[in-house]
């Protein structure tokens, strides 16, 4: 790969510790900082378009966590940045503090499965009250039994209520402090319905179905208690639809979003603006340390990078520049230029990458350092070939971790084919044909041994790959492995931060997904794990992100995700 212009200072002139390129944190304090402060976020300084110099990068310092348009609107959070900055981060310019809430507060009707999607919504309504139709108790207990994580949520959400119920001083009657259990952000009451309500519901409405009393009860409280504002507050689109036709005020449950537009989620790349090199002529400074070319650069961009992300400079008649950023201080920053993966000396396990978002992927995936890496895009951008190449390569060759471990969130596109018959591992047969489809493509590398070669390798390749079920995750501990987590779109927040906890010394997680194609209920782009876990873990020093935008699966198949 060429490299840029030569630099202007010699390496000479750098102070020792410049050399140590790797990223790395500088104070326990700041250490402290970054994991107590999960939602500090560094802000855009506005130099530039994020999208010149040929790159459709997104700008990484959207803000991400935006509040509710208003206080009221149930889920209003502020998210406030700490005082000091991390080292490892840019410094956050002065944001101003959403003004507090001044106004009458609401009573929110919860709908039974908002409390089954968050045990823990009751708390985040701020100051405003909540109300429990008696209708919604009855579906809590219905859903109370078995398994699933719809029945842990419904009995957490009955011990949460039965604590309220049982502090000293409760009286039902004129309402339950949310702040008694130590929820101290939850500044409202919690009522339930205690008496027969008056209402009338059009003739078409069966007065027995379950959503129907629960909008009852909501027109009855509107009556009651105006003009203060009542609002239903449930996860069902048609439950808010049928509310907004009978003229109810309604809105769906938003605290569990991670972002309010999926477009805002964090690339990982960004590109560098077609004045890059003539800006920083007089600052850059530059050093040769093995096969890798480092550059310390200054100024306002500074403050629109974190660690671990890309940045390229593409212009026609002048060298390209890939490269990582590594260090973060102040105002200054590392970028470290990456291994062309394109190249077929470089090749992973006889796979090359096709295009630049699959080389910085493929940069992540093999380097030691990183223990987490996600990999966001469509289908057939190359995904899980990409991992399982790395991962074969790092696991028999390298000898870096000792098996390959791959589950995946069974969740159907279609209808359920039942139980299935045989272990664990014959029971996640039928979705892994990924797996089966990714190593047949990688098994056909190893032309030269023949075909009893070819067989042995596969038999070699198999059993250092163990398919995993994640209902069985709960109190594993992985040592060494490469973990790869597929669908990882259709996963919780809680679930997501089930399967990442499960890592021990030495192990690496990968997790993959396109966040187009999410199947589980009541989950969208901006709840889903998959944009919770990316937007957490950006900036952090051994954790990755890349979206990858180009498919190279076939003609064919690029085609119909364009046009289908």
């Amino acid at each position: 790969m060429p490299l840029p212009p030569a630099p202007t200072k010699r390496a000479a002139l750098l102070s020792a510790d410049a050399l140590d390129a790797p990223a790395r944190s500088h104070s326990k304090a700041a250490r402290k900082t970054e994991h107590s402060e999960p939602d500090q976020q560094p802000v855009a300084l506005e130099l530039f378009d994020s999208r010149s110099g040929g790159g459709k990068a997104e700008h990484p310092t959207a803000y991400l966590n935006k509040a509710s348009s208003h206080a009221g609107k149930p889920g209003a959070a502020t998210y406030q940045k700490h005082d000091t900055p991390a080292p490892s981060r840019p410094e956050p310019a002065a944001k101003a503090k959403k003004p507090k809430y001044t106004g009458p507060t609401k009573l929110f009707v919860l709908d039974t499965n908002v409390l089954m999607h968050d045990p823990m919504c009751l708390f985040r309504f701020e100051e405003h009250d909540i109300f429990l139709p008696m209708i919604v108790l009855e579906e809590l207990d219905g859903h109370k039994k078995g398994m699933t994580e719809v029945a842990r949520n419904a009995r957490q959400t009955s011990r949460t209520l039965d604590a309220l119920a049982g502090t000293s001083g409760a009286d039902i009657a004129r309402g339950l402090k949310l702040d008694t259990t130590g929820h101290k952000e939850a500044g409202g009451c919690l009522f339930f319905q205690t008496k027969v309500l008056d209402y009338s519901l059009p003739i078409s409405l069966p007065q027995g179905k379950a959503d129907n009393q629960i909008l009852g009860v909501v027109e009855a409280l509107r009556k009651e208690y105006a003009p203060r504002e009542v609002v239903l507050v449930s996860k069902d689109i048609n439950m808010r639809v049928k509310a907004r036709a009978l003229g109810l005020a309604t809105d769906d449950y938003q605290n569990d979003k991670t972002l309010e537009d999926g477009d805002l989620l964090y690339a990982g790349s960004l590109a560098l603006p077609t004045d890059f090199w003539t800006r920083q002529s007089k600052t850059i400074e530059s050093w040769q340390q093995g096969s890798h070319t480092f550059y310390r650069i200054t100024g306002p961009i500074v403050g629109g990078l974190l660690i671990n992300q890309f940045v390229f400079f593409e212009a026609p008649g002048e060298p390209p520049l890939y490269a990582r950023v590594t260090e973060i201080r102040a105002k200054t920053a590392v970028l470290k230029t990456l291994k062309d993966y394109t190249h077929l000396k470089n090749a992973v396990w006889g796979i090359t990458t096709r295009n630049r978002e699959q080389n910085f992927a493929m940069n992540l995936l093999m380097d030691p350092e990183v223990d987490f890496v996600t990999l966001a895009g469509t289908a057939g951008t190359g995904k899980t070939l990409m991992a399982l190449a790395s991962g074969l390569t790092q696991v028999l060759d390298d000898r870096r971790y000792t098996e390959i471990i791959m589950t995946r969130a069974t969740v159907s596109v279609g209808e359920d084919i039942g139980f299935l018959p045989g272990t664990e591992e014959e029971k996640m047969g039928p979705w892994m044909g990924a797996l089966d489809d990714n190593l047949e493509v990688l098994g056909k590398n190893d032309s030269g041994s023949g075909e009893w070669g070819r067989a042995a390798t596969n038999e070699l390749i198999r059993s250092r790959i163990k398919v995993k079920s994640m209902n069985f995750m709960r109190g594993r501990t992985f040592l060494n492995k490469y973990v790869i987590i597929d669908e990882a779109q259709n996963l919780t927040p809680k679930q997501m931060k089930t399967l990442i906890t499960r890592a021990g010394p030495g192990t690496k997680i990968i997790c993959m997904g396109n966040l187009a194609q999410i199947d589980t209920p009541y989950l969208t782009e901006g709840s889903s794990g998959m944009t919770y876990a990316v937007d957490r873990f950006k900036g952090w020093p051994h954790g990755g992100h890349i979206t990858l935008a180009r498919g190279e699966r076939s003609r064919l198949a690029d085609f119909a995700s364009e046009v289908l």
